[in-house]
């Protein structure tokens, strides 16, 4: 859980700083551009914080664990491919990163799915288990 907690928090960060830099050193220069480096820094900010949440269940879960750790590596791909390959398109214009995007989309959605998963298996388990 706490590496989850950890890289969670340093995206975060991150995200922060891209999105002051986006909107401050870059939006003369990228123009119409700024709108997906927007996107990429909200998107990695959205998944940073699912990180920790992730990272926060996993230090506190009796059962879903695998399912919180299959959430937390997708969400981790999805920040590399998804929000990284919208960085590179903008900042390197390499129009050929955008063929990567949708997989790193597609990363996020399987750690939801993953998360969700994990939510109903502590659901059941509390259920059987009683509370507490």
């Amino acid at each position: 859980g706490r590496v989850f907690l950890f890289i969670g928090s340093l995206a975060a960060s991150i995200s922060v700083l891209a999105g002051a830099f986006g909107s401050h050193a870059l939006s003369e220069s990228l123009g119409a551009r700024a709108d997906v480096f927007e996107t990429a820094a909200r998107y990695q900010m959205y998944h940073s914080i699912a990180l920790v949440i992730v990272g926060l269940l996993a230090g506190r879960s009796r059962s879903g664990y695998s399912h919180l750790q299959r959430a937390g590596y997708l969400f981790i791909a999805g920040i590399v491919l998804f929000s990284g390959s919208l960085y590179g398109l903008v900042l390197l214009d390499m129009p050929m990163l955008g063929a990567v995007t949708p997989f790193g989309g597609l990363s996020f959605v399987a750690g939801w799915i993953f998360l969700a998963l994990a939510g109903w298996q502590g659901r059941h388990d509390d259920a059987v288990d009683g509370p507490g």
